[in-house]
């Protein structure tokens, strides 16, 4: 299997959220660091989890970014990426990219 591209789309989007991210206080600058990004996952309820951008270019987490961008879009009140799936799904999700 080999790997998906990113569309360029979702790219822009990223790069003009970090940037948007870059403007906002120093607290989001020292619990953020350089190559991660901050993401709310939940369904009702938005939990904020902090993950390495390196997960943008995996193909199960596209998956889960487009399933998201058809359900919300990217421009949120929050001013986060959100995510909409379960906390644990999430967490299992994101434990085995970390160990692949």
């Amino acid at each position: 299997m080999g790997l998906m591209r990113v569309p360029s789309s979702l790219i822009s989007n990223i790069k003009s959220y970090r940037r948007l991210n870059s403007i906002r206080t120093s607290k989001y600058k020292r619990d953020v660091p350089k190559g991660h990004l901050a993401v709310y996952i939940g369904e009702n309820h938005k939990r904020r989890f902090v993950i390495p951008i390196s997960l943008l270019e995996h193909p199960l987490f596209q998956d889960v970014l487009s399933k998201s961008e058809e359900e919300f879009g990217f421009d949120h009140p929050m001013g986060g990426l959100t995510i909409s799936c379960q906390e644990d799904v999430f967490f299992q999700l994101t434990t085995i990219l970390h160990s692949l």
